[in-house]
């Protein structure tokens, strides 16, 4: 039975671990202050990555102590954010190719959620 309580926990800090290592990756790609500030980035990379291992510390509690959910459900969290972002932010476009990963990445998120 999984636990819903530790679930939400790690869902919301990995969510919050991915949109933040978007902004960390290819934000200086569009912010200017990202791009000049190399070493204030660099060093953001410490916070997202406790964020990231808190995330999965709750998801592997949340699962009984299996691992493999944690890994897919962050992957699947990683693919969606991606794909938002880069649209929302860089005018990606969506390409059936991206329709249909981004498709399997919700399968994958089902399957560990409710299977």
């Amino acid at each position: 039975m999984v636990n819903l309580s530790n679930l939400g926990i790690g869902l919301f800090f990995g969510m919050l671990a991915q949109i933040c290592t978007f902004f960390q990756l290819q934000g200086p790609l569009k912010y200017e202050w990202l791009k000049d500030h190399y070493w204030a980035t660099v060093l953001l990379g410490i916070p997202i990555s406790m964020l990231f291992m808190f995330s999965v510390k709750n998801m592997i509690i949340a699962f009984n102590g299996q691992m493999w959910p944690s890994r897919l459900i962050g992957f699947s969290m990683g693919a969606m954010v991606f794909t938002y972002m880069s649209w929302y932010l860089f005018n990606e476009p969506m390409s059936v190719k991206t329709l249909i990963c981004l498709g399997l990445a919700f399968s994958i998120l089902i399957i560990q959620l409710f299977w």
